[in-house]
């Protein structure tokens, strides 16, 4: 300033900055370097995770770090999540047919869906993916070459031991869905099914939220040899989506965060009572 004749008090008040611009040198953080290889680590094993989830992991695995800092070092590195998804039209009908069946709480409604994909060698398999729609949980996903009403059955039979029984359940009009022993045997369990109107899967939106998660997050960056490599990758996503994954819609928690159980339970302890299903039917 002073080669232009012009004291550094009155250039700062001209160009509107601060006169500790003109002194203070900018630093690093000790940090940086350390803190930018876990968000690149992250970034990469996650791949569809963007800087807000990734802030979220970031401290639970210690860092204090907020969100404008991750997004500042997101956006140096060149990091970002490409939108490949269409879009979606909107969650209720204009008859309101969707909004009529809101889960209020947990067990009230679970919803199920298929989802298809194929192996190496081209042989197709289906999930049958079984969710609470208010706890966003994924109750189940079973993995098999050909899934039927019986399968569906099974399935359902072993989370209503294990987790009761729902007051409704939901899915689409497909025909494992429909048939009439599975519809008998729902109704003598003591749930309701709630089907959504033919042609409408954003009805069915919380299951149709998950499934595009699955396909986008694992089943498309994913090559499975067969069958049984399929099954076990696929349960570890599972276990990982419920305890560690972040959840925007729940606030950046997971829906079934592991926790210990303390004090453990004693010896000879009594184990609660199951609910009295209805025998399966015989299909033919």
């Amino acid at each position: 300033m002073s080669e232009l004749g012009i004291s550094e008090r009155r250039a700062c008040r001209v160009l509107g900055q601060h006169r500790s611009t003109q002194r203070k040198v900018p630093g690093t953080p000790d940090d940086e370097a350390a803190l930018t290889a876990d968000i690149i680590a992250l970034a990469t094993q996650y791949g569809r995770y963007g800087y807000r989830r990734i802030t979220v992991m970031l401290q639970r695995s210690g860092w204090v770090v907020g969100v404008k800092r991750v997004h500042r070092i997101w956006r140096r590195e060149g990091l970002k999540v490409p939108h490949k998804q269409p879009k979606r039209g909107r969650l209720w009908l204009n008859d309101g047919s969707c909004i009529r069946l809101r889960p209020e709480y947990a067990n009230h409604v679970w919803s199920y869906d298929f989802v298809e994909d194929r192996t190496h060698n081209g042989r197709k398999y289906r999930m049958l993916n079984i969710i609470d729609e208010f706890t966003r949980e994924c109750l189940a996903i079973r993995v098999s070459r050909r899934l039927k009403a019986v399968d569906v059955i099974d399935a359902l039979t072993d989370l209503f031991i294990l987790r009761g029984i729902p007051a409704h359940i939901r899915s689409d009009n497909g025909p494992e869905f429909i048939a009439k022993s599975l519809r008998e045997w729902i109704a003598a369990v003591g749930a309701r099914t709630a089907y959504i109107e033919p042609g409408s899967p954003w009805e069915n939106g919380y299951c149709e939220s998950f499934n595009s998660k699955l396909r986008d997050e694992l089943l498309n960056g994913e090559i499975f040899y067969s069958l049984k490599e399929a099954k076990v990758v696929i349960e570890g996503w599972r276990k990982h989506y419920n305890t560690q994954r972040p959840h925007s819609s729940l606030g950046y928690r997971p829906p079934a965060p592991e926790a210990l159980v303390w004090p453990a339970p004693t010896p000879g302890s009594v184990a609660p009572a199951t609910p009295t299903l209805a025998p399966r039917p015989v299909m033919h």
